[in-house]
């Protein structure tokens, strides 16, 4: 992953300098679904004829710091940038964002409220989704059978705990539960907020003070490094949605909890050892069901700088048109189109009997409420983040102690304690209190 990693970085370099007039630059991370974007590309040049998309591939870490760095230097290499539910709010108050004017046929109305509202500011729309997301748990219905193992619609992570004891085998190549590791604000502590979300923690009390070091931190933290300690695959602290993708379609994790997208690739028999083999559950809680299961949505935005507005806009509806997912269904077939955006998908019998997540997927997107996310009353909005600007900063920083944590090189006590003061340090330079 770090060499695919380094030549997606040489090739995005390159792209974006080698870019002509012509040309519409555009950003993005290097998920499947954004891969397959790339290939229908010539579908949409094809209808702009003048018109030369050119791409710039990026690992989601490297996609983030770049795109934030263009855009707040107003560098403007990218015409189009792959941005989420965190960038589009703050970058589109400040004014860093054209507003998208969709005309009637793209049908606004018809993009699920939980995503049209995340991507808004004061009603406009600063970016529209490509694919949406909550998490969920997928498991090896297989195992848990043989096991004697029936999940709830919601499970406890003590039941979740329980059936990776039961179905761990290692000697046979499987892994009771795999789980991000891999250190970022949108890898490993994406999934992390939202566990601890379950156990009844938050980020910031509502004087703006960071409780990292409070008992239902602790508790979640501790209850999940022990987790992946016995029941998990080795090098879990390098593990992010791609390495954990690849491993459960080799047929190496019983459960896996993460984007409900990745449901679309683990039942794909063409990608997935085990795709006739999978079922869904609700993201886990522990003392409360609040912010168990995140809030996302791959989304394309124009970057003010942009000299090329209007191409860009086209290319934005065309990407997540109704007809884009016709395309796809076409091309691809009805479970492989990207989902979590419009109701006209869910309504669409052909998709939902192709995709056996559909339901278990729109009911994660549903249960989601980034105003009301936490047990104790928070300030921020937000499920898997906080939306203000110190929060990836801190992100980052925390990310890095629970990684440190989950390899066994710190304690979680003494992760928790530098997270804190890291938290601290931000939410002080940024004004927050004194």
């Amino acid at each position: 992953m770090k060499l695919k990693a380094s030549l997606s970085l040489i090739f995005g370099l390159s792209a974006a300098v080698a870019a002509s007039a012509g040309d519409l630059v555009i950003a993005t991370v290097n998920n499947g679904h954004m891969i397959e974007m790339q290939k229908l590309t010539p579908h949409f040049e094809k209808a702009n004829p003048g018109v030369k998309v050119k791409w710039v591939t990026l690992e989601e870490g490297t996609l983030r710091s770049r795109v934030t760095t263009d855009i707040a230097t107003k560098g403007g290499q990218f015409d189009v940038m792959t941005i989420g539910m965190y960038e589009t709010p703050i970058w589109g108050k400040k004014g860093w964002l054209n507003e998208l004017k969709m005309d009637a046929a793209y049908d606004v109305d018809d993009l699920l409220p939980a995503m049209r509202n995340g991507l808004s500011v004061d009603g406009k729309l600063y970016a529209a989704p490509f694919y949406g997301e909550s998490s969920m748990l997928m498991y090896r219905k297989d195992l848990t059978d043989k096991a004697g193992i029936k999940f709830a619609e919601r499970p406890t992570w003590n039941e979740v705990r329980d059936a990776a004891a039961k179905i761990h085998d290692p000697k046979n190549g499987v892994y009771g539960i795999c789980l991000r590791g891999k250190p970022g604000w949108g890898d490993n502590m994406a999934f992390l907020s939202t566990m601890a979300n379950s156990f009844g923690a938050q980020w910031f009390d509502m004087s703006w003070k960071p409780q990292l070091e409070s008992k239902p931190w602790k508790d979640a933290v501790t209850f999940y490094v022990d987790l992946l300690k016995n029941y998990g695959p080795p090098g879990s602290s390098a593990n992010s949605f791609n390495e954990i993708l690849a491993l459960y379609n080799e047929g190496k994790c019983g459960m896996w909890i993460d984007a409900t997208i990745a449901a679309s690739f683990i039942t794909d028999p063409k990608q997935s050892k085990v795709a006739d083999k999978v079922a869904f559950a609700q993201g886990p809680q522990a003392v409360t069901t609040k912010g168990a299961n995140w809030l996302w949505a791959w989304a394309l935005g124009i970057p003010a700088s942009t000299k090329n507005a209007a191409d860009a806009q086209k290319f934005i509806a065309w990407a997540t048109s109704k007809d884009y997912i016709n395309l796809v269904a076409k091309e691809k077939g009805w479970a492989a189109v990207p989902t979590g955006t419009r109701k006209s998908t869910y309504a669409n019998p052909e998709f939902t009997k192709a995709a056996k997540f559909a339901a278990a997927e729109k009911a994660a997107i549903d249960s989601a409420n980034p105003n009301d996310s936490t047990l104790p009353k928070s300030p921020y909005v937000g499920v898997q983040f906080a939306a203000i600007p110190e929060f990836q900063a801190i992100g980052i920083a925390v990310g890095q102690q629970m990684s440190a944590a989950l390899a066994g090189k710190v304690t979680v006590d003494a992760a928790l304690k530098a997270s804190q003061a890291a938290a601290d340090r931000e939410m002080r330079k940024g004004g927050y209190y004194k």
